[in-house]
């Protein structure tokens, strides 16, 4: 979808924040343009009257707060896609001359200018109720925006005034080594942790599901100056794909590059695929996967979700690996998981078939 140029100076609209919230008004002015780049990447102003996710609207355990709509890495199975395509049918008041939905994920990044301030004043302590608040739950906090907009960054300066909170980032970009400090003076009086998401080790792999995210060596080398410099931080396999990222050694490679970084935890999930996710993932898996492609189709025809059979198998897998690297027995990890996973059954009893693909 494409936005037009604010007509008068200041003009904007107000929405509320993403997620499950009320659908907003439709605008009576264009969203105004705040910076635009040269490979056609506009970066546009979202005003904001509230920006922290409850559990109850988006039906996960926790809070959330996203500085950020639609992002830059363009990952092809992101079901961040759906929320940008929500979001911005209701922001854009041109219904002609539109950018796809899966390019304007990508190139039409919605920038919630006020959001910290509004932090600032609406976040209530008590009201938690001691769940974790995540940043990052929709499109990723560091993604290339941050280095021009510095939004995440000034969301921590106004936790750094809290106490006693659990603060989780969920990125794939080792930019969140720049907030070092702010971690680490966080840590000091919240319990803090970053989740560093990572699908595969392999490069030339990643590269062809994530069209411009952040190579696996530099995730990696990122979680390791995070826990060197104090952090609590750890590896999110998410998601793992069917088929193609699920493999045992594929796993275990994840695993063992985890451990070397000095992860704390190793968590993962499987491939949710919501219908925006979808229309984009679904032809670079006919293209790049071609085997797989029905069998995509007929799996995911009925839900977004992977079967339960394959996501129990995938369950053992995981268990069997952590257990062999040493992250099985950390209390706190799995009480992580246990909110970033699925709740699915547990056991260490992988049998031979399924250490091939699961799907």
């Amino acid at each position: 979808m494409r936005v037009m140029e604010a007509g008068q100076p200041g003009q904007q609209i107000e929405l509320p924040d993403l997620g499950c919230d009320p659908p907003p008004r439709r605008p009576t002015a264009p969203l105004p343009i705040l910076d635009t780049r040269a490979r056609g990447t506009r970066f546009i102003q979202l005003s904001v009257r509230s920006v922290l996710n409850t559990p109850a609207s988006t039906h996960m355990g926790f809070w959330s707060i996203n500085p950020y709509v639609g992002c830059e890495f363009g990952c092809t199975y992101c079901y961040a896609r759906d929320t940008h395509r929500w979001v911005m049918e209701r922001a854009d008041n041109r219904p002609a001359d539109r950018l796809p939905a899966w390019e304007a994920f990508e190139k039409e990044i919605l920038v919630k200018s006020g959001v910290a301030e509004v932090l600032g004043r609406t976040l209530k302590p008590a009201r938690l109720a001691g769940q974790s608040l995540v940043i990052g739950t929709a499109t990723d906090p560091y993604q290339p925006a941050e280095r021009r907009f510095r939004l995440t960054r000034r969301i921590l300066e106004v936790l750094r005034s809290y106490h006693g909170l659990s603060i989780e980032i969920i990125t794939k970009s080792p930019l969140v080594t720049r907030d070092l400090d702010l971690l680490q003076a966080l840590s000091q009086q919240n319990e803090v942790n970053v989740n560093i998401s990572l699908a595969t080790a392999d490069p030339r792999l990643a590269r062809r599901l994530e069209l411009r995210s952040p190579v696996p060596a530099a995730r990696l080398r990122a979680l390791r100056r995070l826990t060197q410099g104090g952090v609590y931080a750890g590896l999110i396999v998410a998601p793992i794909i069917p088929g193609i990222t699920d493999d045992w050694a594929g796993l275990a490679r994840l695993m063992e590059a985890a451990k070397e970084a000095g992860a704390r935890y190793v968590i993962g999930s499987a491939l949710r695929l919501g219908p925006a996710a979808r229309r984009r993932f679904l032809p670079v898996l006919e293209r790049e996967f071609p085997a797989l492609y029905e069998r995509y189709r007929r799996h995911y025809a009925g839900s977004d979700m992977a079967s339960r059979s394959y996501q129990d198998a995938l369950t053992r897998r995981l268990n069997a690996l952590r257990q062999a690297y040493g992250f099985a027995g950390d209390e706190a990890s799995k009480r992580r998981r246990q909110r970033l996973e699925a709740a699915q059954p547990s056991g260490n009893v992988v049998d031979a078939a399924e250490q091939s693909v699961l799907i």
